[in-house]
């Protein structure tokens, strides 16, 4: 385990879980006092989009702070180029028996990474697996942003914004780090395929179309049969995951980082405490959308959890 990756996915999971509990049971501010100011801020950081409305109206100085939601797509532009530069590195290194840059084995030596250990082939090809699949999903997800989803006016905080910015740099950087920046000592990749992998892959493209079909169910719920977006307003989504929870993308991000940790070999624990950041994330996200839909639609329909079916 890599102790400087795997603390700090930690101390963002237990930021994000101390976000949600603070959001479900934290007293109500009195008013007038700097607790109120204090709640004002904390909800205008953690919530984005619909969930900012009937928060009240933001100070001129907050409304300088918001960017437009639509601005998600740089997310996965970053991503898509970020990860897969560091995936292009990772094959040659792999199957070409190159060097990693200089600045890339700093960067290994600075989050604790060892430069030799054992020739585990499986390993090796997990690291390079789980590095595709991530480019794979930032591919997608960028695809599904330009011609998929409809953005509204919605707003997210500025530092929202960087935070998105440098997760997609942070997590593939996690993946990089799982093997030694001597790779392979010019020797090439024996590629071994494990049971884990192909459990994990089926589970990746498992979890993406049911995210995939969500995401276009809730594009649709904006656009006439010909295709064209004819209204920006919300409405109750149906169909797929929505018939047991209000935030079925969310829940299969989930899965998706969990299939990773599956193709990773299941026992690496940093990669278990990403996931854990991403329950607690898209958990907190989740509540506040659901939360959203109760109180903006009386006959919404009141079996539907909030992230997890049947659970959460």
């Amino acid at each position: 385990m890599l102790a400087a990756p795997a603390a700090a996915w930690s101390l963002l999971a237990a930021a994000f879980l101390a976000a949600l509990l603070l959001l479900r049971w934290a007293p109500a501010p009195r008013p007038g006092g700097v607790g109120l100011v204090i709640s004002g801020l904390f909800q205008d950081l953690i919530r984005y989009g619909k969930t900012k409305r009937g928060c009240g109206q933001l100070p001129g100085w907050l409304r300088l702070l918001q960017v437009p939601k639509r601005w998600f797509t740089h997310f996965y532009v970053v991503s898509v180029l970020w990860n897969g530069f560091l995936l292009i590195w990772l094959f040659r290194a792999e199957f070409l028996g190159e060097s990693f840059p200089s600045w890339i084995q700093d960067m290994h030596h600075a989050l604790g990474r060892d430069s030799q250990s054992e020739d585990m082939d499986s390993e090796h090809f997990s690291a390079l697996l789980v590095l595709l699949l991530l480019w794979l999903h930032s591919c997608r997800r960028l695809a599904e942003c330009l011609w998929t989803s409809v953005f509204s006016s919605g707003v997210i905080h500025i530092v929202q914004y960087c935070f998105g910015l440098g997760y997609y740099i942070a997590v593939g950087s996690t993946v990089l780090c799982q093997v030694p920046t001597n790779v392979r000592n010019g020797k090439e990749l024996s590629v071994q395929i494990c049971w884990y992998h192909i459990i994990g892959v089926m589970m990746y493209i498992w979890a993406s179309l049911h995210q995939h079909r969500c995401l276009a169910i809730l594009a649709n719920l904006r656009k006439s049969r010909s295709g064209k977006v004819v209204s920006l307003s919300h409405s109750v989504p149906f169909g797929d995951w929505f018939e047991s929870v209000s935030c079925p993308h969310y829940f299969a991000e989930l899965l998706i980082y969990v299939s990773m940790a599956i193709t990773l070999g299941i026992r690496n624990v940093t990669w278990w405490c990403v996931v854990i950041y991403v329950l607690f994330n898209q958990a907190l996200a989740a509540v506040l959308c659901h939360e959203f839909y109760q109180k903006s639609f009386s006959s919404y329909p009141k079996h539907r959890k909030a992230f997890i079916p049947f659970v959460f």
